[in-house]
């Protein structure tokens, strides 16, 4: 069977390097927020040609600690895509704000601009665009603080797009991915980033003064260490996402696929069949493995549905139809045929 991911791939070409890395810092005693995080959050703005990035916890603990920096405040209201991974509506319920959903573009499963403004109220604070399955979002032209979601869109994201800051996740399966869990910040705004940095620890500015309440948020040195290692190779290994992903088109044109984009850096390479169910079982049948991202859109979700204000039938419909394929940079030669071949002999 052809995986949809395998970790262990990627785990046994850095085990040796990590190794030492790790007796590095374990001799070093210096365990959180040290050398290994300056030298990352260092290495990952300079690799994004960004001015700032500051490392945090989780992807989730990135959206969250960006809003609060701008200042969004218990009772504010967030637009968000109604189709995305849950963390994105949760990091707006963690500081008590309301996440406003709406739908998305049908050819993109991306934020529809189009539709932001009159999602707008008197209370919306900020709007996040999710650059779903590493696919860039369009940004809309508004007047309020713009985040960025790039947990799935490492190197997809300009640095020059306007937002106020971008979040980003570093879970295992992610295209930059963790050996445990990790995110960052990554903004121009000095203020923002400073913001974060106190935000991370409690809201400290010096050893035991905290002049603002927050909890641990805090980036481990190991976790830095591993994403050192991560790093240098991304580009290349984007390239070879993007590659096997238009293999898999050009095998299959007669299959609905998510709107190529040119900075697309295929997180998740995701096609739409109407019988969902069906489609799957046939790959595995072949020996082609497939997952879903997502199987309900935010307003399908139980403990979401109550924040649905108007219908978002594209979010919905994409939820309902959308198949994950195998595309990632350790996939053989002879793996990325054998999908190709099996996606030319499928039809919805």
């Amino acid at each position: 069977m052809v995986p949809v991911a395998d970790l262990s791939r990627r785990g046994r070409r850095l085990a040796h390097a990590f190794g030492a890395a790790a007796e590095r810092i374990a001799s070093s005693g210096h365990f959180l927020l040290g050398p290994e995080t300056d030298a990352f959050e260092r290495e990952f703005a300079g690799w994004l040609g960004a001015a700032d990035a500051v490392a945090v916890d989780s992807g989730a603990s990135a959206l969250q600690l960006a809003m609060t920096a701008l200042g969004v405040s218990p009772g504010d209201e967030v637009i968000v895509p109604a189709f995305t991974a849950v963390p994105t509506a949760a990091a707006v319920c963690a500081i008590g704000a309301v996440p406003v959903f709406v739908d998305v573009d049908p050819r993109t499963a991306t934020l529809d601009p189009a539709l932001v403004e009159a999602s707008r109220t008197d209370r919306t604070r900020a709007v996040v665009v999710v650059h779903l399955y590493g696919r860039p979002g369009d940004i809309p032209v508004i007047d309020i603080p713009i985040i960025e979601d790039a947990a799935q869109a490492h190197g997809a994201v300009s640095p020059h797009s306007g937002s106020a800051a971008v979040a980003y996740s570093f879970y295992p399966t992610k295209n930059l991915g963790g050996i445990g869990d990790g995110g960052a910040v990554v903004t121009g705004n000095a203020g923002v980033a400073a913001a974060v940095r106190r935000l991370r620890v409690h809201g400290m500015t010096e050893q035991y003064v905290h002049p603002e309440i927050s909890q641990n948020f805090r980036m481990s040195e190991v976790e830095a260490a591993w994403l050192r290692l991560c790093l240098p190779p991304l580009s290349d290994e984007n390239s070879r996402r993007a590659a096997t992903a238009q293999r898999y088109r050009a095998a299959a044109p007669h299959l609905r696929w998510q709107e190529p984009h040119a900075d697309h850096v295929y997180h998740q390479c995701v096609v739409r069949v109407a019988d969902r169910a069906s489609f799957r079982q046939r790959l595995a049948d072949v020996g082609v493995g497939t997952a879903v991202h997502y199987p309900l859109a935010l307003t399908q979700q139980p403990g979401y549905a109550q924040f649905a204000r108007a219908a978002c039938p594209q979010a919905e419909a994409w939820a309902a139809e959308c198949v994950s394929l195998p595309c990632f940079p350790e996939l053989t030669d002879a793996e990325v045929t054998h999908v190709a071949e099996a996606l030319a002999r499928v039809s919805e």
